[in-house]
């Protein structure tokens, strides 16, 4: 047999041991544990994405159950950032599909743990799963975003909850990630482009696309048919917001931002 041969050979031994895999997850009763559970297609979409990432050799999710098992087995190593709520890190552990050579628990509250934990390395595959109350997915975003290397993916989980589908607006509409699908309404699959961040220590607003529009609605000059007579009021009440609004907002908007604020008023 030549090398291709081979090679696709081994690429069909695993998709079967991955399929084999779900099927034995999706036996488990829809209540394993008492916190919820993702359903087949979502397993099955997680498991196709991945397989066309190749070899994953570092992945990482907030949260724990069904999913858990699955990387496991797609994963050389998979960390699971999550509390035992539901007996999910429980039955997770004790479960007989679980690949338990390949995964890493780090119990505790994420918005504790992940804070302090040193990630020596970037990761190819990312779930956001945890804890659902604002802050806390946008507070995981925040930390686990900048170690997904460009081409790597980003799965939002539970986007009908109302804050995190307002994450996930604003990350789609970015363009450090593109949308590759959305399975049962529910689960966001993103890809990591090439775009560079805002990275932790920059602003940077302007340039992020859910707030774009926004911003050149500030700076676009008006159109020419609209009524100038209108401009020294709209001036007065910028000016007066600007006086009574603190140094420390005002120091979110660049000077030069300003500056064409102004100058677009003038016109």
């Amino acid at each position: 047999m030549g090398h291709d041969q081979a090679k696709i050979g081994n690429v069909s031994a695993q998709k079967r041991e991955i399929s084999e895999v779900i099927a034995e997850i999706e036996a488990l009763p829809d209540d394993w544990h008492d916190v919820g559970s993702v359903t087949p297609s979502v397993l099955r979409a997680i498991a196709r994405h991945a397989s066309l990432l190749g070899k994953i050799t570092h992945s990482v999710e907030t949260g724990c159950g069904k999913t858990t098992l699955l990387f496991s087995h797609l994963s050389e190593n998979h960390l699971v950032f999550a509390i035992d709520d539901g007996l999910s890190v429980t039955k997770a552990r004790t479960s007989p599909i679980l690949n338990p050579t390949s995964v890493t628990f780090v119990e505790g509250l994420t918005q504790v743990t992940l804070p302090r934990y040193e990630f020596g390395s970037s990761v190819q595959l990312a779930l956001i799963d945890g804890p659902h109350g604002y802050p806390f997915p946008d507070l995981e975003y925040f930390y686990l975003f900048p170690l997904i290397a460009p081409g790597g993916l980003l799965l939002l989980d539970d986007i009908k909850i109302p804050t995190i589908r307002r994450m996930y607006e604003i990350i789609k509409a970015d363009e450090t990630l593109r949308l590759l699908e959305v399975v049962d309404d529910n689960l966001a699959v993103f890809e990591r482009t090439d775009a560079p961040g805002c990275g932790l220590t920059s602003d940077s607003w302007w340039r992020q696309g859910y707030n774009r529009p926004y911003y050149e609605g500030l700076v676009s000059p008006p159109p020419k048919h609209e009524n100038r007579g209108a401009r020294p009021g709209v001036r007065k009440i910028y000016r007066g917001l600007s006086h009574k609004l603190p140094p420390s907002i005002k120091s979110l908007v660049p000077r030069a931002l300003r500056n064409r604020m102004w100058r677009a008023l003038d016109q």
